[in-house]
């Protein structure tokens, strides 16, 4: 008598993945993108995104070819031209010399080509950075709090853990970096870097300043830990505001610049670059920089970065002299002019002498994309989705960007791709959505308070709050 065999379940256990993949808290911007998607009335306040106002369809070709007639006219052999535009290319790239010469013009950054190497954006340059400094498990990464979600992505994948350093009101201090570092050694681990945006950090805004800058560089040569430096909103900094990079600063090669092209000039071209100018000397006595070192992990990641995209990078840089900072002035303008509406109506609807009424007050950053506003209740991904589907405007919760716990009741508000008029009628939906969630939690504190006697929620200190 036959029987029909059982069917096995084949499904692969979730758990047998990498625990980087099944990490909840690996899982938030994936969220907030499908939360955009699902409710696309919304005002979404919650991403980064640079002003679309500037893209011109037209300007794809013009810059390819830009580019193309720069290299005929510095002399390179039509064939080469053709190969590298075709073909597989160099691992570090080929627009080396014109990103060197952006550097030394925007940023004074003076470094050889040599010493720069063409990513797939920023994320890819980090993620070769780590790969490269971190050999063992005992090797720990030092990170400002709350931080951008993408270095401790990069750090997870890479199983290097991060010790969180919680910033002040003017980003990150050096005593709590100096602190951080003796707490590591005391464990009998290294503390082999440290990653900040000293330039309007993503997500509080904050701004190094230059003693502090100074210091940290003191700090990574007296404690031989390298500085990782992630400047993606410095060039809109105006000529007052404008501090001189770490980079700029560094004389030993202590600090491995990261920088993007996709806030400044073309997000969807996915091209950074990574600037590793200290000599790494071989058992032969052979010496190379650190970018050509870490040629070796890039050509594993991604082979080489797309061959089009350097080319509109290229004939972009080309076209403005190099000089990216010049070339973005109206860029910046727009900016600020986001930056201060929203200021404006925070403040027009939730008057900061009226604090003990409503509860909510936020940090005023100088630049760049982003704020904090602490709120009277939790900032989850729960009650993003319920502002987004009932009010119509959606924002990133805090407690996504910090490292070891906090930003429970405060969110993250990205201005950068909204016009004013939107960006008023997003921080009038926020309010109302504000009003009835404030509400619904003295309801439940009232509940809690009748059952169980008088209860107090936990103090609460958020990089806004520093700045109120």
């Amino acid at each position: 008598m036959s029987t029909t065999p059982v069917p096995q379940d084949t499904a692969l256990p979730r758990e047998a993945l990498h625990a980087a993949i099944v990490d909840p808290a690996m899982d938030s911007m994936r969220l907030l993108s499908e939360t955009a998607m699902r409710f696309p009335e919304a005002l979404s306040f919650s991403s980064g995104a640079p002003h679309d106002g500037t893209h011109d369809l037209a300007k794809l070709s013009y810059y390819v070819d830009r580019y193309i007639t720069h290299m005929r006219r510095q002399g390179v052999p039509e064939q080469r031209i053709t190969r590298l535009h075709f073909q597989y290319g160099p691992v570090n790239g080929f627009i080396q010399e014109e990103v060197a010469r952006m550097l030394a013009r925007d940023e004074d950054i003076d470094v050889d080509a040599d010493a720069i190497m063409i990513t797939h954006g920023f994320q890819e340059a980090a993620l070769v950075a780590l790969r490269g400094l971190f050999r063992s498990p005992d090797d720990v990464l030092l990170s400002v709090s709350p931080a951008y979600v993408g270095i401790r992505g990069a750090a997870r994948m890479l199983d290097i853990p991060v010790r969180g350093i919680t910033e002040g009101p003017d980003g990150l201090e050096p005593e709590a970096v100096a602190a951080a570092v003796r707490a590591v050694r005391a464990e009998g681990r290294r503390p082999t870097a440290l990653y900040l945006v000293p330039d309007f950090s993503n997500p509080s805004g904050t701004v190094v300043p230059l003693e502090a800058r100074r210091r940290l560089l003191e700090l990574a040569a007296e404690e031989g830990f390298t500085i990782l430096e992630d400047n993606p909103y410095g060039l809109f900094a105006s000529d007052e505001e404008r501090l001189p990079t770490l980079k700029s600063l560094d004389t030993r090669g202590d600090v491995v610049y990261l920088g993007s092209f996709a806030k400044a000039a073309f997000p969807g071209a996915r091209l950074g670059y990574l600037v590793g100018d200290r000599e790494v000397v071989g058992e032969d006595g052979v010496r190379r920089t650190l970018a050509q070192e870490l040629s070796k992990a890039k050509a594993m990641f991604t082979v080489g970065s797309s061959s089009l995209s350097q080319a509109a990078i290229g004939g972009i840089l080309v076209d403005a002299d190099h000089d990216l900072r010049s070339a973005t002035r109206d860029l910046a303008a727009v900016y600020q002019e986001r930056l201060a509406a929203t200021l404006a109506a925070l403040a027009e609807h939730f008057p900061p002498e009226r604090y003990a009424e409503h509860g909510v007050r936020w940090n005023r950053p100088r630049g760049g994309f982003f704020l904090v506003v602490e709120v009277p209740f939790e900032a989850d991904l729960a009650a993003m989705e319920r502002s987004a589907r009932d009010y119509a405007v959606s924002w990133a919760p805090m407690s996504m960007f910090h490292l070891d716990g906090g930003g429970e009741r405060a969110l993250r508000l990205g201005f950068s791709n909204l016009t004013p008029a939107a960006i008023r009628e997003g921080i009038a939906r926020l309010a109302r959505f504000v009003e009835a969630e404030s509400e619904s939690e003295s309801e439940a504190e009232y509940e809690s308070e009748a059952a169980f006697g008088s209860t107090s929620l936990p103090e609460f200190v958020s990089a806004s709050e520093a700045h109120a």
